[in-house]
């Protein structure tokens, strides 16, 4: 199935120059081509167009998680008949497993696995297995181990109308697929027994298929809606794939485990031979218990540490990550987008010595074998040794990208083309923002009048600060300042106090993207953050950003980080930057100068072909996973907090089935884990009897 856009315009301004240049680019094998798009000016569109005249899979790499979301809602807005995909991490909560050798404290990995998410990753890899219309968004985690494609695709179960086979045999290899059997509680990756039935709650889609049998015979299957059992499709055959990534082949089991314990033989005697008895003994007993739990249950939590042995590969090979599960069926005609690549870089060069410093610990007290440190990420020669055609999208590029593209042209012998595609002009015509500087002395006030005059017209302020802490102090600050004077802020008196919350990297994954719809929806006036506020948001109910600390020089108040910082104000007919500083540093006047520079292109633009400037109405989009009416109510306003605190102590048990019992709790433990971290220890130990007294009663 090929790619089909679907939009209601047509492009614009510099867009079709850049489209262009892009398609000319990869139809001459460029490698490596850059888009050095203006915030605002459609760079997402742009790209949309490349894909559908392309017709290539495509990953799309994203530096955090908020932006993969919103270009994931985009993606699936200009492809709602193919298959657009969204790979994060899984995880609400992760610790990962560590040892301190200092205080001689071990720390087990813990983590609280997001279902959505997991049931989304799942999503795409199917996807990409199945069928060539697929765009995959993704943060850097997609670099991380993953297994192995060839293993997943063959762990497959295919069943078709009329075929003769043992109901026994399916449910076997269901088992083996790590679906679980569940007759009572139905949910994601189980399956259940009914007489003649077999429901199968598939692990990647909200549908559960079932299989219903006559003396042996597969008579009928049908895609069914998991809660009403209503029929939906009646299909002739259907392929399975698996609930999990890091699956193991009962057939070379015995092989692996043989290699496991040779490998755990030579260690522990290492170990003994540099006098580690203690060691040597821990890491037979985890090994061995590992084993048995494999043997056993076919998995147990860290299995990936062996997934080395599992994949057949060689210590230092590179593991499996997800651009393999493009390689596999499409080797390298697929087409790679590095999404604002001045960040998303950096973070896949950085990801690889930061593993691995924390799993040699692990392996030099006894903890985990020396296998362990192949379940890593790609290192960034591997990554970039696995790269097809691509592009880099970012405001500002860096010279690495910029100097490969550069090179790219002339390995190709291009001349007509420089590798670099400028895309400054809006559609709107919207010209980028004034830029003022004002000084520190009274700037708390001076800012709270700037997001009340905002406020009366309706429009939305961004302020950034320099750390979580400031971000969150000075959001209490303005929500909670009842005492100002009227005198002194007139306005308030018509509009009220501003509405104010933080949004940093502590906010769970989907929340966020819930915050930000808050704001344009007017629910909120005012975000205050750090740098999830600079790059690829898409507000343009945003007329002010306001930058604290602007003369701090340093990665957050760099001349990238300043410009991008300033870009979120470029939606805005009115667009306006206000940076507090009492000095002027060289970034700063870097950040001012390129500014000037675009403002100028644009305006001359806008004269020439007598555009008239008009604002941006975007609609907001479907949520990526919807809340339950109880989810709702735990949301935490950010003067809420303690309200839904006491909301979840004065639960009444007795209003709750055993299944919302056991999600309460879920919800309790996250919450006192919260307020352990915060140091409230009082309230922590509240939610911990809160949490014992429902255990008692699902007990």
């Amino acid at each position: 199935m090929n790619f089909k856009l679907t939009a209601p315009y047509k492009p614009t301004g510099d867009q079709p120059q850049a489209i262009a240049g892009l398609i000319k680019g990869l139809n001459n094998n460029l490698k490596h081509q850059v888009l050095l798009g203006v915030t605002g000016s459609g760079k997402t569109y742009t790209i949309a167009q490349v894909i559908d005249k392309v017709n290539k899979p495509v990953l799309v790499i994203s530096h955090n998680k908020t932006l993969a979301a919103q270009l994931f809602q985009e993606f699936r807005q200009f492809f709602p008949d193919n298959a657009v995909c969204y790979f994060v991490s899984y995880y609400d909560y992760y610790q990962p497993e560590a040892y301190l050798p200092q205080t001689d404290t071990y720390i087990e990995k813990e983590t609280e696995i997001n279902e959505e998410i997991d049931k989304l990753r799942l999503a795409a890899t199917t996807n990409l297995l199945t069928r060539k219309d697929t765009i995959i968004v993704a943060s850097v985690s997609c670099i991380y181990n993953l297994g192995s494609p060839v293993e997943y695709g063959k762990h497959i179960l295919e069943v078709r109308k009329d075929e003769k086979i043992d109901r026994e045999a399916i449910i076997a290899r269901l088992i083996n697929l790590q679906y679980q059997r569940s007759d009572f509680g139905f949910k994601r990756s189980t399956f259940r027994v009914r007489g003649d039935n077999i429901d199968i709650f598939l692990a990647y889609e909200e549908k559960a298929i079932r299989i219903r049998y006559d003396l042996g015979i597969i008579k009928n299957i049908t895609k069914i809606d998991p809660l009403t059992g209503n029929v939906e499709d009646e299909l002739n055959h259907y392929t399975v794939f698996p609930a999990k990534h890091y699956l193991t082949d009962v057939k070379n089991r015995y092989e692996i485990f043989e290699g496991i314990r040779r490998d755990l033989d030579k260690r522990t005697a290492d170990l003994r031979k540099d006098n580690k008895l203690v060691e040597a003994q821990r890491l037979s007993q985890r090994v061995n218990y590992d084993l048995e739990m494999i043997e056993e249950m076919g998995f147990v939590n860290g299995i990936e540490n062996y997934s080395r042995y599992f994949d057949g590969r060689s210590p230092g090979d590179p593991p499996f990550t997800l651009i393999d599960y493009y390689k596999s069926p499409y080797g390298s005609d697929w087409l790679l987008i590095i999404d604002e690549s001045h960040m998303t870089i950096p973070q896949i060069r950085g990801m690889y010595n930061g593993d691995q410093s924390r799993k040699s610990t692990l392996i030099e007290h006894g903890f985990r074998l020396p296998a362990a440190l192949d379940n890593r990420p790609l290192n960034f020669e591997e990554f970039t040794s696995r790269m097809p055609q691509t592009i880099y999208v970012s405001a500002t590029p860096d010279s690495w990208e910029l100097n490969l593209s550069k090179n790219s042209v002339r390995k190709s012998g291009l001349t007509a083309q420089s590798g670099i595609t400028e895309q400054l002009i809006r559609p709107t015509g919207i010209i980028d923002p004034e830029i003022i500087i004002k000084p520190t002395n009274k700037m708390i006030l001076d800012l709270t009048a700037e997001i009340i005059i905002r406020k009366k017209k309706k429009e939305r302020v961004l302020v950034t600060t320099l750390t979580k802490r400031m971000a969150e102090d000075l959001a209490k600050y303005l929500q909670e300042k009842q005492y100002l004077k009227l005198s002194q802020f007139s306005d308030l008196k018509e509009t009220g106090l501003p509405r104010v919350h933080y949004l940093h990297s502590d906010i769970q994954t989907l929340q966020r993207s819930d915050i930000l719809d808050e704001l344009r929806l007017g629910n909120y006036d005012c975000l205050i953050g750090i740098n999830l506020l600079r790059e690829g948001l898409d507000l343009p109910e945003v007329s002010l950003v306001v930058i604290l600390d602007a003369d701090k020089e340093g990665f957050l108040r760099s001349r990238t980080s300043l410009i991008q910082t300033m870009g979120r104000a470029a939606r805005h007919i009115k667009g306006q930057v206000i940076m507090y500083a009492d000095t002027v540093t060289n970034s700063m006047q870097s950040a001012i100068s390129e500014i000037e520079r675009r403002r100028i292109i644009q305006n001359d633009y806008n004269e020439k072909n007598k555009i008239k400037v008009k604002g941006i109405t975007k609609p907001i989009r479907d949520k990526l996973v919807e809340k339950t009416d109880e989810e709702e109510k735990i949301i935490d306003p950010i003067l809420g907090k303690k309200l839904s605190y006491q909301a979840l102590l004065k639960v009444d048990s007795g209003d709750l089935t055993p299944y919302d019992v056991a999600k309460m709790i879920r919800k309790m433990e996250r919450e006192m884990r919260t307020a352990a971290g915060e140091l409230n220890f009082e309230l922590a130990a509240a939610l911990r009897d809160k949490i014992n007294e429902l255990k008692t009663i699902i007990k």
